[in-house]
Parts: C-alpha cells; structure tokens; sequence
C-alpha cells in the first residue's frame, strides 16, 4: 500500500478530533470526507477505515507509541506509524515519520499483547466489568470479537421487494451479497462499498441494519391490523422492520423522547413506503397515559450502556464512564414500570438492549416481575445474543405477555 500524504493529513485530522477535543467518530469522519470531492471510493474508505482502526486500538497504539493525552500532531503521527508497521505497512520518506522504532513497535505488541485490557485496547473498569459479568472465557472472546470490524447487513423491504430480487438489482450495480442464515430477510455484503448512492437505496428497497438488530421485530410476534407501540423508536430502523411483518397494516405509534430522531423517521417510511406509522414525541406523561391498555404490542428498545455495539462505535469505549450505566439503569427500570401501562390484557412486550451485561437485561426484567407494575405479566422466553457466537452486534431481548 502507497501512502498519500493528503489522505494521511485527513486521518491525523480525524484522530485530533476526536482524541483531544471529544467529538464522535462518526460525525468526524463525515466531516473530514468533505475535504476533497475529487476522493474516490479507496480514498474515502481509506480514510474512514484507519481512523476507525487506530480508535479502536487506541489504548494499546498510545502505550507502544509512549504517547499520552492530549496528544500533539505528532503524538498522532506517532500512533499513526504504529498502525503502519503493524500492518506491515511501508513507510515514506516524510518528516513526520522519520526514526520510526520498527523493531521496538513490534517488541512492545508482542509483550503487551499478553495482557487483556491492553490487547483489547479497553478502560480498566470495562475489563473488571466484562469479566465480573460474563465470566473470564466468555468475557474474553466477547470483547476480541467486539473489536472486529462491523461488516454491512443490509435488511430487505419485504414491502417492496425480496431478497433474491435485491441480490439481482445489487449485483448490477457491482455489488455482490451473502444471506446470513437464521436471519430471514438480511444480506452480507462481500466487500464493503458505499452502499447509499444504490438506486437500490434510493428507491427504498433495503435499509442498513445489523444481523442481531434484525432479530429483534420478530421476537415480537407482530400481525396485520394490531395496534403495535414502539417506545424507543429513534430514528426508527425496528419501526420500519415492524411495518414490514405488519404487511402496512394497522397502527404502528413510534415514539421518542427526542422530536428531532421522529423527523429523520419520517423521511425514512416516505422511501420504504410505510404508510402505517403514526409519530409521536413523549414531550409530557400525558402522551403515554393515553395510549394505557391499548397495544397489541410493545417495543421497548431501551437506552443501554451500548457495548453489545462497540465494533461499529469504537470510541464509545472512551467516551462511557461507570456512571452513565448506573444512571441508565435506573432510566431502562423507570420505561419498563412506566411504558409497560400501555400494554392490554392479553398482550406481548419486548424488552431489548444493545449491551450484554446482565445487570441491563435479565435483572432488570426479573427486576420488573417483581414488581407492582410487572405483576401482571409472565415471563415467555429470552434471547442473549453476543458477538463472539453468532458473528454480530451483542443484543438481548425477552418477550413478556400480559395476562
């Protein structure tokens, strides 16, 4: 691989971001993509791509460089030679990355490689926490899979077309698919590529969606014609799911807390052709009084801690502190013993995360049985899903029904 030096600039850029001044990752590297139309699709990914890498390794890459935060543009540089020649990468003839310690850098990986939270390039308190709840082996596998690159799943619009035609249109337009098995209406792609400028795309045929996400709509057992609620709805990629098994019929209500997440979701079903989503933001208890014992169904997809997801959110490894999950815990109880209401007799609750730490999942359900508000539900089945067993994002879910 040629280094170009502009490319290079870009990356060192990004990493200054988000390193030093705490921006996320993803916003960065929006931005710096911005910095010359003349990029082709290499350049872009290339880009993209090694500022997420040394995010992901920055823990281990600042400890080999000997480099500390904040860090200088050449402490950058620094971090940046380190992913060089541990990738095998030749170095050019530039001042910024002259003497570099070849030999040293690979000393220092392989001594430090032997010690977890360093080889995974994770806080301390994440390394007690993962072990203290999922045990050594699993924890271990978990958080090495966690630090693979997300591949692109995309999920097929049942409402417009299927898979096998989706492949077809795909792979006009050079891009090749896998399916995933288990996981009905998704596709893998064989090599990563932008795949928003696709007609495909435009056209609503497919959204971006990972493989566990997927399985999260149907654990709800939907039908045409219910009343389906989706609390958490955000930017709505499970509401749009949802539409899809509901088969555009009925009322599918997606709420959130956060009015500016409903409007993206409503240019969302305008392309994929959902006609069934009624929008509403929670902006007082009111709105959620008045939906009291009338859903069919219930989607909770509560906010989490996110480390089910740290393969595509590599610098939420930085950015989450132990309180913000003792704070989130609280706020995941609070939605199941208040949302919960919205529930009618007969009907089924899906609670979901996107984190595998039991304390956000199966005790915070147990947690809601066991209590005035969950007395009327019965527990039907769980699913734990982590990364290093089925090859994507870690997810929970637990159906409960209401008696």
């Amino acid at each position: 691989m040629r280094l170009h030096r502009n490319l290079v600039f870009a990356v060192i850029d990004g990493l200054g971001m988000i390193f030093n001044d705490g921006q996320y990752a993803d916003k960065v590297i929006e931005r710096v993509l911005k910095y010359d139309k003349r990029w082709g699709a290499r350049d872009r990914g290339f880009v993209a791509e090694t500022t997420y890498d040394i995010v992901r390794w920055k823990r281990l890459y600042a400890q080999i460089a000997e480099v500390n935060a904040p860090y200088s543009r050449q402490d950058l540089f620094r971090l940046f030679t380190v992913w060089c020649v541990l990738r095998g990468i030749e170095l050019p003839d530039w001042k910024q990355l002259e003497d570099t310690p070849v030999r040293r850098i690979k000393g220092r990986f392989d001594e430090l490689s032997k010690i977890r939270k360093l080889r995974e390039s994770i806080p301390d308190w994440m390394d007690e926490l993962g072990e203290k709840a999922l045990g050594d082996t699993l924890w271990t596998k978990e958080i090495a899979a966690l630090n693979a690159q997300a591949e692109v799943v995309l999920r097929t619009n049942t409402l417009k077309t299927t898979k096998t035609k989706l492949r077809e249109l795909l792979k006009a337009e050079d891009i090749e698919t896998e399916t995933i098995s288990g996981v009905k209406d998704a596709l893998k792609l064989v090599v990563r590529k932008n795949v928003f400028v696709t007609q495909a795309f435009k056209d609503g045929l497919f959204e971006v969606q990972d493989a566990s996400s997927q399985l999260v709509a149907p654990f709800l057992e939907v039908a045409p014609g219910q009343r389906v609620v989706d609390a958490c709805a955000g930017a709505g990629g499970k509401t749009l799911h949802l539409a899809s098994l509901m088969e555009n019929k009925g009322q599918l209500i997606a709420m959130d807390i956060y009015e500016s997440k409903l409007r993206k979701l409503k240019v969302r079903t305008r392309r994929n052709g959902v006609h069934n989503v009624d929008r509403r933001a929670i902006d007082s208890t009111k709105v959620i009084k008045k939906l009291h014992g009338s859903a069919d169904r219930l989607l909770l997809d509560a906010p989490c801690s996110g480390l089910g997801v740290l393969r595509r959110n590599p610098d939420s490894k930085w950015k989450l502190q132990p309180e913000f999950l003792e704070k989130i815990k609280g706020v995941q109880q609070d939605i199941l013993l208040s949302y919960s209401k919205m529930v009618k007799p007969g009907g089924k609750m899906v609670y979901a995360t996107c984190s595998i730490l039991p304390e956000e999942n199966s005790d915070q359900v147990k947690a809601f049985l066991g209590s005035e508000e969950g007395k009327d539900f019965t527990f039907e089945k769980e699913q734990n899903i982590y990364a290093s067993e089925h090859g994507y994002d870690g997810f929970y879910m637990a159906l409960l029904q209401k008696s």
